[in-house]
């Protein structure tokens, strides 16, 4: 097959006679031009297609040359490559050329990618021609999206251990509302030795100072447990299973010792949940790590998840062996500052609380001493639809 390029260089070119070396020359570049390359007309009618187009497009070159380019175009372009052209010849005034910008193109098997697109222009007598340089950016937005994964993920992480410098700053603030309560609350009760008119109009004010008090330091946990919620929820379908395996593996991180051993259980292990995997991967974390610590004293320690289907939703059960919560801490678990640990802050149940509820479900526990505990959930199953 004639290449309609060499032919038309040939003949507007009087340097170029020989049309055998340029067909040499022009078969070399086309063959070893790293990029996709193509080359069009002025009517957008391809005139080269090299090596690395072939395999970019899984096309032959024979197969495309002679075509017009909106062959390789998704839908939404091809409507408008030729009129682009036009305005061009007509108005001179440059859209992409010399610029480049992102575009789909198609290839030969009905697939669409992502691609990078910079044009050149040249003028072979009173033609013109435009080179397409073309790059698969598919592998660079994938990196791109992980990046922004990352990022989110270390702003995620970064509030969560900003919370612990919080608390600590609110110790001081916290103790003073607090003392202030039991100042108040002995001042009245030695009053009433001496129930006297007097005396208890005075404990009528501690009282009330004592719930302002009070008041006040339950303004100082809300402010902080706004703090780590604060945030708004992107729920998408994400296979609970991959969420729960990256929770596990960085439950582990840090822990000195044996490990527990985690067994998962998913009725359906492809099953894919409406979730925030950032937000919803903490609370698995939390509740695995917290598992994995309380066991550290127990033979033949064992964790287990468990989720089982229930109409639309699954239920979610995290179990251990362990000693189970005591009496104090089951009373209220999720309340914030509540911990037994010697180094922790009693922060981790209640901020599984909070991304639990922002789900649109609540978290229960159930415990009896030496059984370990129990604490279970509900997620919502992704429909057909919202994947």
């Amino acid at each position: 097959m004639t290449d309609p390029l060499s032919d038309l260089w040939r003949i507007e070119n009087s340097e170029f006679q020989d049309s055998s070396s340029l067909q040499s020359i022009l078969s070399s570049i086309l063959q070893s031009v790293p990029d996709a390359m193509i080359v069009i007309d002025d009517r957008g009618i391809i005139m080269a297609f090299s090596r690395a187009a072939e395999t970019l497009f899984g096309y032959k070159s024979e197969d495309v040359v002679g075509e017009n380019i909106k062959c390789l175009m998704t839908d939404t372009d091809q409507s408008h490559h030729d009129q682009y052209i036009r305005n061009y010849l007509t108005t001179g005034e440059r859209q992409i050329i010399g610029i480049g910008r992102i575009v789909e193109a198609r290839l030969a098997n009905g697939d669409s990618i992502p691609v990078e697109l910079k044009i050149g222009e040249a003028n072979i007598g009173e033609r013109k021609l435009f080179t397409g340089f073309i790059r698969d950016i598919t592998e660079k937005q994938a990196n791109v999206h992980r990046i922004g994964e990352l990022q989110a993920e270390l702003s995620n992480f970064s509030r969560l251990s900003a919370v612990g410098t919080m608390a600590s700053a609110m110790a001081h603030e916290l103790n003073q509302p607090l003392t202030a309560v039991a100042n108040y609350l002995e001042a009245a009760r030695d009053m009433l030795d001496d129930p006297s008119p007097d005396n208890l109009a005075m404990v009528q004010e501690a009282m009330a100072a004592a719930a302002e008090q009070s008041i006040r330091a339950g303004q100082i946990v809300r402010r902080l447990r706004d703090y780590v919620s604060r945030g708004e929820l992107d729920l998408r379908p994400f296979p609970l299973k991959e969420i729960i395996d990256d929770a596990v593996t960085i439950a582990k991180v840090g822990i000195d010792g044996p490990l527990a051993r985690v067994v998962l259980r998913l009725d359906d292990p492809d099953v894919k949940v409406m979730a925030d995997r950032l937000q919803l991967r903490q609370v698995f974390a939390n509740l695995v790590r917290n598992a994995i610590e309380a066991l550290a004293e127990t033979e033949n320690p064992q964790v287990w998840i468990h989720g089982r289907q229930a109409g639309e939703e699954i239920i979610v059960e995290v179990r251990d062996n362990g000693p189970g919560l005591s009496e104090d801490l089951l009373h209220s678990p999720f309340e914030a500052f509540q911990t037994t640990k010697a180094t922790g802050m009693g922060l981790g149940l209640s901020i599984c609380q909070t991304i639990v509820e922002a789900h649109g479900s609540s978290i229960q526990v159930a415990s009896e001493p030496g059984t370990g505990a129990c604490f279970t959930f509900t997620l919502r199953i992704a429909s057909d639809v919202a994947m």
